[in-house]
């Protein structure tokens, strides 16, 4: 499924569904990146929700939209100056695009949704729209891979809710009136919003801005979901939450554990103004130390203490009647996960020593086990410090890791231990090894072996003690397994399941989809049938050769028979099971009590939200959110498939403006928009990958709004990069990234829609790379390129980029062949190239923007840098945004719609190929059409 076509109504289902094992714990963050390939298979519905969200973590993290308009916005240009294109008059600021793209950016954002773990209440999480630049500039702290806002001590940049409103779900399915939560202060910013485990009480973070534009910290409060009204957690107006790490949970449904700054915390460290020695690193003892490029480590000891400073915290237990305890010394937590019966609390914890060339995830962990009012139990591990963790791809730290409460018990754990060293390209048979075991183990007890996997372990799916499902994958050879187990029936062998490709989307079968216990975790959801048989409920997307088309099996797991009960209309509509809505009560399901939430959307009607209920399978529609662009609602969509010359099937969405007519209006000019993927077979790379039914999500940056400018769009076409058995897909890069892009251009322009001297290419990060090196290796295919945020210079990215986990050393040629800096002289069409200030996305440098423009300029190539301040890897300001937008629809419109055809372009590039200094100069100004560049403002240049 493409960014752009999830985009829409990604917020309004990253809180639809609470966490897969604890309700208590629905913090509607996203969750962190996990460390395995993107092919593993979905746990359960919830999960795959969940990764169809990651496109917009940085958006939502920690709470909804950002603040709206502030005084202290940066000037924008008037409309004259922009008519300029605000080059030939010096600095003017931010500008603005056209008001048809505007009015699409701004409008209202629609609430996330997060259901009650009774299901029978919905809140309604108000955001506001983009962020002014003001919040992006205030001062953060780079520590460790993190980035902190010193005043509010929580992570920067994190947006907010502004409201919270509560909709019964009525008997009828139908939503009654909204109850607005109330009592917290006018303008607060609200973050991880959360359910008790009895849905009486939602409790929430709250935050005020200060004077000059200074973050406010966050305290704690909770409403009374019934009355709506909102109180201060903690009586006393000193007692503020530590977000950098885990913030608070519930453990039964009066109390919560919160991380808290200590009230004995000092002052601020002060940085010494004369260093106390050098700064030095030593491998004296020759060590194998391979690290991807991280960004926002820690320098020196001064980091250090900074961040031990911000970072510790003192864990509190507070219950709703105003009582606390303070429980355990401070420290640096950086997790708090109660058992499913309260009894016992497991503590993370990062210690020194630190890393400066590694983030804080890899810093020494200790793992412990307490009891839930604080006493110490014992210690489950203490990981070292791991800055070698080998590149190489299913590569894995040593020691215990995956540590969790089994759901289906009170307070069983289980983990897993690697058996291989942690190293990918080591041969061991078991590679990983699944224990379990009781929270405190009795005379003598050791922990069980549940399972030894040859694969890596990818995770489990519980349910009781005849059944649970753990995955292993492998993502070299894009394998993986699902094994049946029977975890408390020792005299029942492991049996394997699911033996498939991860890249074989034909061929998944769906993830069981997860009921609520009574404990308030959840669990693999059994349905029985009147003959009392009992099924699995397999939740699938259905990837087919027309299309995805989801749906619901009933799956017998001793037979492997499956019946369908449910799939999606595949005319029209496109519809996804999203919950499952009857798992009030423990036990088996009725099938005829069946109720589950269902998403419908279409080509031209945007996501709205059903109740189905069994056995009619009646439907009750339960939001009617407005059309977000009813300016494009009758714009035309169609999944197209075309071919490449070597015979792999290729797929994209076409898009063409409302109104369109090809008879009349003849060829437009044409924006494509992709990013490559990575494969091991022709087969899989050929598979069909989402809807023709979906609806068109336009994010803030995304291409589709250059539809209200009259420009067809061809959005994600396929551009499978494959390496069949043992040869690296990287190794033919650009011969398949030409062929790929061939075929797409080749297809729109036979299509009648594209007109072939106006096709523009585009992308962000690992798509800007692709932009690059379209336009090195492929001029005659585009007019322009558009490249944000991207990786020019491989050899900057020397330990692996992507999914390539070879050395430079290793494969010297891939890595400069792929290298479209090293082509800048084969560049001769117009590139812009955008990126964010302060890009702290592994590989992405904002240095690699600057010497790729660089080595562009000197080549005489046509060419723009623009650098947002204050930005990171994807943009969020709202000036900053609307910015690029202007500078990309300039472009379009000077070098694709306005632009020299082809042929002057070459000959034109080749006679001006003159040397450029950095001021410009007359023969550079006439290369640019008199736009010089000597008047760039130094924000745009360097």
């Amino acid at each position: 499924m493409s960014s752009i076509s999830i985009l829409h109504r990604a917020c309004l289902r990253l809180a639809l569904l609470p966490l897969p094992l604890r309700a208590r714990a629905t913090t509607l963050r996203p969750p962190p990146p996990l460390r395995r390939h993107p092919h593993l298979p979905r746990r359960s519905a919830m999960s795959s929700a969940a990764s169809r969200l990651s496109h917009i973590a940085a958006a939502t993290s920690g709470g909804g939209g950002a603040a709206g308009e502030s005084s202290e916005s940066p000037p924008v240009a008037s409309a004259a100056a922009q008519e300029d294109d605000g080059l030939s008059s010096g600095d003017t600021g931010y500008c603005l695009p056209p008001k048809e793209i505007q009015d699409i950016v701004d409008a209202p954002p629609l609430p996330v949704l997060s259901f009650s773990p009774n299901k029978d209440k919905i809140l309604f999480l108000k955001r506001r729209a983009l962020p002014p630049l003001s919040d992006l500039a205030k001062p953060e702290e780079k520590l460790a891979g993190l980035r902190i806002d010193g005043n509010s001590n929580t992570r920067s940049r994190m947006s907010f809710y502004t409201g919270i409103g509560i909709h019964k779900l009525l008997d009828n399915g139908t939503l009654g009136p909204e109850k607005e939560v109330h009592g917290y202060p006018v303008g607060a910013r609200i973050n991880f919003v959360t359910w008790s485990q009895d849905g009486r009480h939602i409790s929430f973070s709250v935050r005020v801005d200060e004077e000059d534009n200074k973050s406010g910290k966050l305290r704690v409060w909770v409403a009374d979901v019934e009355s709506g009204e909102a109180k201060p957690l903690f009586t006393s107006p000193e007692i503020y939450l530590n977000a950098i790490f885990d913030s608070f949970v519930w453990v039964n449904d009066c109390t919560l554990l919160v991380s808290t700054i200590p009230v004995t915390r000092g002052a601020l460290p002060h940085k010494p103004s004369v260093p106390s020695g050098p700064k030095i690193q030593s491998n004296e003892t020759k060590n194998v130390v391979q690290v991807r490029t991280f960004q926002d480590l820690l320098k020196d000891e001064y980091d250090a203490e900074l961040f031990d400073y911000y970072a510790t915290s003192q864990l509190v237990l507070a219950s709703l009647d105003g009582t606390m305890k303070p429980i355990g010394p401070p420290a640096v937590y950086t997790s708090i996960d109660p058992s499913p019966d309260d009894k016992y609390i497991m503590i993370s914890s990062i210690h020194r020593p630190y890393s400066y060339i590694v983030p804080c995830g890899r810093f020494p962990k200790k793992v412990e086990l307490w009891t839930v009012d604080g006493k110490f139990i014992r210690e489950l591990c203490d990981l070292p410090l791991a800055e070698d963790i080998p590149i190489t791809m299913s590569s894995v730290r040593k020691g215990k890791r995956s540590i969790n409460w089994r759901p289906d018990k009170p307070s069983t754990l289980h983990w897993v231990e690697t058996q291989d060293g942690g190293d990918a390209k080591v041969e061991v048979s078991p590679r990983d090894i699944v224990y379990m075991e009781n929270a405190e183990p009795i005379n003598g007890e050791q922990p069980e072996i549940l399972h030894k996997l040859d694969l890596r372990y990818a995770g489990t799916s519980w349910c009781d003690e005849s059944l649970a499902l753990v995955y292993e994958s492998w993502y070299k050879t894009r394998k993986i397994r699902t094994w049946v187990l029977s975890p408390d029936k020792k005299d029942v062998s492991p049996r394997l399941l699911f033996d498939r490709s991860s890249e074989d989307v034909y061929s998944d079968p769906g993830s069981p989809m997860m009921r609520r216990t009574a404990m308030g975790t959840y669990v693999i959801a059994k349905v029985k049938k009147e003959d009392g048989s009992a099924y699995v409920l397999l939740n699938g997307m259905g990837a087919t050769p027309e299309g995805n088309v989801p749906f619901l099996d009933l799956f017998d797991i001793n037979s492997g028979s499956k019946e369908r009960i449910w799939e999606s209309d595949k005319e029209k509509n496109y519809e996804t099971v999203v919950a499952l809505m009857s798992d009030i009560t423990d036990g088996e399901l009725s099938l005829d009590q069946l109720k589950i939430l269902t998403s419908k959307e279409s080509k031209t009607e945007n996501t709205q939200y059903y109740l189905q209920t069994w056995p009619e399978k009646n439907q009750v529609k339960i939001t009617n959110f407005p059309h977000p662009y009813p300016q494009l609602a009758s714009l035309s969509k169609e999944m197209i498939r075309y071919q490449r010359k070597d015979g792999v099937q290729l797929t994209a969405n076409l898009y063409l403006p409302p109104g369109y007519d090809p008879s009349k209006d003849g060829p437009l000019p044409c924006l494509v928009w992709s990013y490559p993927g990575e494969f091991k077979s022709k087969d899989a790379a050929g598979q069909v990958r989402g809807s023709p039914n979906e609806f068109p999500g336009i994010g803030a940056t995304s291409p589709l709004l250059w539809l209200a400018r009259g420009f067809a769009i061809l959005s994600g076409p396929t551009i499978p990069i494959i390496g069949e058995g043992d040869e690296e897909a990287n190794d033919r890069y650009v011969e398949q990234l030409v062929a790929s892009a061939e075929a797409a251009v080749e297809e729109v322009v036979k299509r009648g829609v594209a007109h072939p001297d106006k096709i523009a290419v585009g992308g962000h990060s690992y798509g800007a790379f692709m932009t690059a090196n379209l336009l090195a290796h492929a001029p005659h295919l585009f007019c322009c390129g558009i490249a944000r945020s991207g990786a020019y210079n491989r050899t900057l990215t020397p330990f692996g980029f992507q999914n390539e986990d070879r050395t430079l050393w290793e494969a010297t040629s891939t890595y400069v062949e792929m290298s479209p800096f090293m082509s800048a002289n084969k560049i001769k069409k117009p590139i812009l190239l955008i990126h964010g200030e302060q890009d702290n996305n592994s590989g992405t440098l904002t240095m690699q923007s600057d010497r790729f423009f660089n080595a562009l300029k000197g080549h005489g190539a046509l060419s723009r840098l623009v650098i947002l301040p204050f930005e990171s890897h994807g943009y969020s300001a709202r000036e900053s945004i609307m910015h690029v937008l202007w500078e990309t629809d300039r472009w379009l419109q000077n070098y694709c719609v306005n632009g020299i055809s082809r042929d002057d372009s070459v000959s034109a590039a080749d006679s001006e190929n003159k040397t450029l200094s950095a001021s410009g100069g007359s023969a550079a100004r006439e290369g640019l059409n008199s736009e010089g560049l000597s008047s760039l403002p130094r924000s745009l240049m360097w």
